[in-house]
C-alpha cells in the first residue's frame, strides 16, 4: 500500500512538473508574439506633406506596426529637427525612424541621443556627415537636375519679423526630376500640393549625426534626379547602412514602389526590436 501510494504521488508529481514546464514553454512564443512592435515615424521632405507617405502607410498597419507621419515644418535644419525631437520625446517604447529627400537631414539631427530610436531608414534621402549641407551633397556626383533654375522663390515672415525666401518646385521641373515614373494626373497633384520649403533647408549646416550610433537601413532611388543615385549610394555606404536598390525608380519612390519601401522599413523594425 505505501509502494503503491508513492507511486501515484511520483506521477501526479512528474504530471504537476510538466504541466508548469509545459506552461511556461508555451508562454514563451505568446509572450514574444505580445512584445509591442515599434512606432514607425515617417518624415517627408520639401516640395512634398505627409499625405506623401499615404502609399506606404497602409501596408506597414495591416503589418500590425503604430505609424506616424510627421508635418516636418520645412522651416531649417535646426527648427525641424527640434520639432521632430519633441515628437520623439512623447512616443513611449522604441522607435524606428524613418525619412525621405531632406527628412534624412532631419532625423540625422533629431535622433542623435535618443535611445529610443532603434533604427534610422533613408528613403531617397540625405545622410548628411556633421558641418555638410544638402547641397554639397547633391554636388558631390553627377545625376542630379535639381537647380535654382528648378525652383520658384517666395518670401515668408519669419518670428523675428524679417522676411526669408521659401521655394517650389515649379510644376514643369517636378515629373523630370522627381517623378518620372507616376502618371502624369499624380503629378498634377504633387504639384499644386507642395510644401514650401525655406531655402536654408539645403544650405544649413547638419550637426553631429545619429547615424554615427544608431543602425541605419537605406533605399536608393535607381533613377533619382533630385538627389542623385550616385550620391545616394555614396552616403548609404559612407554610413554602413543596409542597402536596397529600386530600379528605375524616381525621387518620389515611397509613390511609386510603396511595397519596397514598407519592406525595408519592416525588415528595420524586425532587426531591431
Amino acid at each position: 500500500m505505501f509502494r503503491a501510494i508513492s507511486v501515484r504521488t511520483a506521477i501526479a508529481g512528474v504530471l504537476s512538473a510538466a504541466a508548469i514546464f509545459g506552461g511556461a514553454i508555451s508562454a514563451g512564443p505568446a509572450a514574444a508574439a505580445a512584445k509591442p512592435k515599434p512606432t514607425v515615424v515617417l518624415v517627408h521632405g520639401s516640395f512634398t506633406d505627409a499625405s506623401s507617405w499615404s502609399r506606404v502607410i497602409p501596408s506597414l498597419q495591416k503589418r500590425g506596426y503604430p505609424v506616424i507621419a510627421e508635418a516636418n515644418p520645412l522651416r531649417g535644419i535646426a527648427t525641424d529637427s527640434a520639432y521632430l525631437k519633441s515628437l520623439l520625446a512623447q512616443i513611449k517604447g522604441p522607435v524606428v525612424l524613418v525619412g525621405h529627400s531632406y527628412g534624412g537631414i532631419v532625423i540625422t539631427n533629431a535622433a542623435t541621443g535618443n535611445p529610443n530610436v532603434k533604427a534610422l531608414v533613408y528613403v531617397a534621402a540625405f545622410a548628411p556627415a556633421q558641418g555638410e549641407t544638402g547641397n554639397q551633397l547633391i554636388a558631390h556626383a553627377p545625376g542630379s537636375l535639381l537647380s535654382p533654375a528648378a525652383l520658384d522663390v517666395r518670401l515668408y515672415p519669419t518670428p523675428d519679423g524679417q522676411l526669408a525666401p521659401e521655394v517650389t518646385a515649379k510644376p514643369s521641373a517636378l515629373r523630370p526630376i522627381f517623378a518620372a515614373d507616376l502618371p502624369v494626373s499624380l503629378v498634377k497633384i504633387a504639384a499644386a500640393s507642395q510644401r514650401p520649403a525655406a531655402a536654408s533647408t539645403l544650405s544649413d549646416p547638419s550637426g553631429p549625426p545619429a547615424w554615427a550610433t544608431i543602425p541605419s537601413w537605406a533605399l536608393v532611388a535607381g533613377a533619382d534626379k533630385a538627389i542623385g543615385a550616385a550620391n545616394e549610394r555614396f552616403m548609404a555606404k559612407r554610413i554602413h547602412a543596409t542597402t536596397v536598390v529600386a530600379k528605375g525608380a524616381s525621387h518620389l519612390v515611397m509613390l511609386s514602389q510603396p511595397e519596397k519601401v514598407a519592406n525595408l522599413i519592416a525588415d528595420a523594425a524586425a532587426a531591431r526590436r
